[in-house]
Protein backbone atom coordinates (compact mmCIF):
# COMPACT_ATOMS: atom_id res chain seq x y z
CA UNK A 1 0.00 0.00 0.00
CA UNK A 2 1.05 3.69 -0.70
CA UNK A 3 2.74 5.93 2.10
CA UNK A 4 0.18 8.52 1.57
CA UNK A 5 -2.66 6.26 1.61
CA UNK A 6 -1.87 4.96 4.57
CA UNK A 7 -1.38 7.85 6.34
CA UNK A 8 -4.46 9.27 4.80
CA UNK A 9 -6.04 5.93 6.91
CA UNK A 10 -4.50 6.81 9.79
CA UNK A 11 -5.72 10.53 9.83
CA UNK A 12 -9.46 8.97 9.13
CA UNK A 13 -9.09 6.69 12.71
CA UNK A 14 -7.49 9.53 14.44
CA UNK A 15 -10.28 11.83 13.76
CA UNK A 16 -12.56 9.15 14.09
CA UNK A 17 -11.20 8.79 17.61
CA UNK A 18 -11.63 12.56 18.51
CA UNK A 19 -14.99 12.71 17.59
CA UNK A 20 -16.28 9.13 19.22
CA UNK A 21 -14.57 10.28 22.61
CA UNK A 22 -16.55 13.64 22.49
CA UNK A 23 -13.06 15.17 24.17
CA UNK A 24 -12.98 18.26 22.47
CA UNK A 25 -16.17 18.97 24.24
CA UNK A 26 -15.06 17.66 27.58
CA UNK A 27 -12.50 20.29 27.76
CA UNK A 28 -14.50 22.76 25.99
CA UNK A 29 -17.04 22.32 29.09
CA UNK A 30 -14.22 23.25 31.46
CA UNK A 31 -13.44 25.99 29.61
CA UNK A 32 -10.67 24.96 27.54
CA UNK A 33 -9.70 25.98 24.53
CA UNK A 34 -8.86 23.37 22.51
CA UNK A 35 -5.71 22.80 19.83
CA UNK A 36 -4.79 19.69 17.68
CA UNK A 37 -1.05 19.98 17.23
CA UNK A 38 1.56 17.11 15.88
CA UNK A 39 1.06 14.35 13.46
CA UNK A 40 -2.90 14.74 12.90
CA UNK A 41 -3.19 18.33 12.13
CA UNK A 42 0.22 18.18 9.69
CA UNK A 43 -1.23 15.12 8.18
CA UNK A 44 2.22 13.05 9.39
CA UNK A 45 0.78 10.08 11.22
CA UNK A 46 2.35 7.13 10.46
CA UNK A 47 2.89 4.01 12.92
CA UNK A 48 2.80 6.45 16.36
CA UNK A 49 -0.61 7.30 16.43
CA UNK A 50 -0.83 9.34 19.06
CA UNK A 51 -3.02 12.38 19.12
CA UNK A 52 -1.40 15.37 20.47
CA UNK A 53 -3.70 18.09 21.99
CA UNK A 54 -2.94 21.21 23.65
CA UNK A 55 -5.85 22.19 25.82
CA UNK A 56 -5.29 26.03 27.24
CA UNK A 57 -7.21 27.23 29.98
CA UNK A 58 -6.39 30.68 32.41
CA UNK A 59 -5.79 29.03 35.63
CA UNK A 60 -4.97 24.73 35.68
CA UNK A 61 -7.42 23.20 37.81
CA UNK A 62 -6.40 19.55 38.58
CA UNK A 63 -10.50 18.70 39.74
CA UNK A 64 -11.58 20.26 36.76
CA UNK A 65 -8.81 18.38 34.56
CA UNK A 66 -9.55 14.58 36.15
CA UNK A 67 -13.44 15.72 35.68
CA UNK A 68 -12.85 15.47 31.80
CA UNK A 69 -10.59 11.94 32.07
CA UNK A 70 -12.88 10.91 34.22
CA UNK A 71 -15.50 10.84 31.51
CA UNK A 72 -13.04 9.71 28.90
CA UNK A 73 -12.03 6.85 31.10
CA UNK A 74 -15.51 5.60 31.08
CA UNK A 75 -14.99 4.65 27.65
CA UNK A 76 -14.64 1.07 27.45
CA UNK A 77 -12.04 1.42 24.73
CA UNK A 78 -9.61 3.39 27.43
CA UNK A 79 -7.41 0.79 28.51
CA UNK A 80 -4.90 2.76 30.59
CA UNK A 81 -4.60 6.66 31.48
CA UNK A 82 -1.49 8.19 32.83
CA UNK A 83 -0.81 11.37 34.60
CA UNK A 84 1.76 14.30 35.08
CA UNK A 85 1.45 16.77 37.13
CA UNK A 86 4.23 19.85 36.15
CA UNK A 87 2.25 22.95 36.96
CA UNK A 88 5.08 23.62 39.72
CA UNK A 89 7.52 24.01 36.09
CA UNK A 90 8.14 26.17 33.93
CA UNK A 91 5.81 24.21 31.20
CA UNK A 92 2.75 24.76 34.03
CA UNK A 93 0.58 21.91 32.73
CA UNK A 94 -0.88 18.64 33.33
CA UNK A 95 0.02 16.14 30.91
CA UNK A 96 -2.42 13.38 30.24
CA UNK A 97 -1.61 10.23 28.69
CA UNK A 98 -4.47 8.01 27.57
CA UNK A 99 -4.65 4.20 25.63
CA UNK A 100 -7.50 3.74 23.60
CA UNK A 101 -8.37 0.90 21.36
CA UNK A 102 -9.90 0.44 18.57
CA UNK A 103 -9.21 -1.44 15.61
CA UNK A 104 -5.26 -0.71 17.13
CA UNK A 105 -3.84 0.68 20.07
CA UNK A 106 -3.76 4.80 20.09
CA UNK A 107 -2.66 7.43 22.49
CA UNK A 108 -4.22 10.60 22.96
CA UNK A 109 -1.40 13.26 24.44
CA UNK A 110 -3.29 15.59 25.84
CA UNK A 111 -1.50 18.56 27.77
CA UNK A 112 -3.57 21.28 29.72
CA UNK A 113 -1.94 23.92 30.19
CA UNK A 114 -2.29 27.71 31.70
CA UNK A 115 -3.29 30.46 29.45
CA UNK A 116 -0.29 32.77 29.26
CA UNK A 117 2.82 30.65 30.48
CA UNK A 118 5.95 30.46 28.48
CA UNK A 119 4.74 27.95 26.60
CA UNK A 120 1.72 28.91 25.42
CA UNK A 121 1.65 28.28 21.63
CA UNK A 122 4.72 27.23 20.54
CA UNK A 123 3.58 23.73 19.18
CA UNK A 124 0.94 25.37 17.81
CA UNK A 125 3.46 27.61 15.91
CA UNK A 126 6.06 24.69 15.03
CA UNK A 127 3.15 22.53 13.46
CA UNK A 128 2.21 25.49 11.57
CA UNK A 129 5.21 26.31 10.02
CA UNK A 130 6.09 22.55 9.26
CA UNK A 131 2.76 22.73 7.34
CA UNK A 132 3.50 25.56 5.61
CA UNK A 133 7.19 24.44 4.59
CA UNK A 134 5.59 20.89 3.62
CA UNK A 135 5.82 20.23 -0.12
CA UNK A 136 4.96 16.66 -1.93
CA UNK A 137 8.19 15.33 -1.87
CA UNK A 138 8.93 16.27 2.11
CA UNK A 139 5.93 14.67 3.10
CA UNK A 140 6.63 11.47 1.27
CA UNK A 141 10.23 11.45 2.35
CA UNK A 142 8.37 12.50 5.97
CA UNK A 143 6.35 9.85 6.33
CA UNK A 144 9.04 7.22 4.63
CA UNK A 145 11.15 7.37 6.87
CA UNK A 146 8.46 7.78 9.98
CA UNK A 147 7.42 3.95 8.10
CA UNK A 148 11.13 2.53 7.98
CA UNK A 149 11.74 3.38 12.22
CA UNK A 150 12.33 0.12 13.52
CA UNK A 151 8.90 -1.91 15.59
CA UNK A 152 9.51 -1.00 18.77
CA UNK A 153 11.90 2.20 18.61
CA UNK A 154 10.09 5.35 19.68
CA UNK A 155 11.91 8.65 17.57
CA UNK A 156 9.74 11.56 17.98
CA UNK A 157 8.67 12.92 15.24
CA UNK A 158 9.98 16.48 16.06
CA UNK A 159 13.59 14.51 15.45
CA UNK A 160 12.55 13.58 12.07
CA UNK A 161 11.21 17.22 10.78
CA UNK A 162 14.26 18.61 12.14
CA UNK A 163 16.42 16.42 10.83
CA UNK A 164 14.44 16.81 7.24
CA UNK A 165 14.38 20.47 7.08
CA UNK A 166 17.32 21.44 9.06
CA UNK A 167 19.45 18.45 7.65
CA UNK A 168 18.37 17.50 4.55
CA UNK A 169 17.88 13.78 5.52
CA UNK A 170 15.93 11.53 3.22
CA UNK A 171 16.05 8.20 4.36
CA UNK A 172 15.96 6.46 7.59
CA UNK A 173 19.55 4.90 7.45
CA UNK A 174 20.49 8.87 7.17
CA UNK A 175 18.54 9.83 9.99
CA UNK A 176 20.65 7.32 12.16
CA UNK A 177 23.44 8.76 11.12
CA UNK A 178 22.07 12.71 11.69
CA UNK A 179 21.10 11.84 15.16
CA UNK A 180 23.96 10.62 16.14
CA UNK A 181 26.08 14.14 15.71
CA UNK A 182 23.08 16.96 15.52
CA UNK A 183 20.89 15.68 18.90
CA UNK A 184 17.75 17.55 19.12
CA UNK A 185 18.13 18.96 22.80
CA UNK A 186 15.40 21.57 23.29
CA UNK A 187 12.77 20.32 21.10
CA UNK A 188 10.62 23.33 22.23
CA UNK A 189 13.17 25.71 20.90
CA UNK A 190 13.49 24.39 17.13
CA UNK A 191 11.67 25.84 14.32
CA UNK A 192 11.42 24.40 10.40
Amino acid sequence: MDIITIAEQNQRAAWKIVEDTGIVPEWERIGGEVYIVGSLKSGLMMKNRDIDMHIYTENVDIAESFSVVKKLAENPAVKEVQYKNLLDTEEECIEWHVWYEDTALCKLDMIHIRRGSRYDGVVERVTDEIISRLTPELKRTILQIKFDVPEGMLIPGIEIYHAVFTGGVRSYAELERWRKTHPLRHSLEWRP
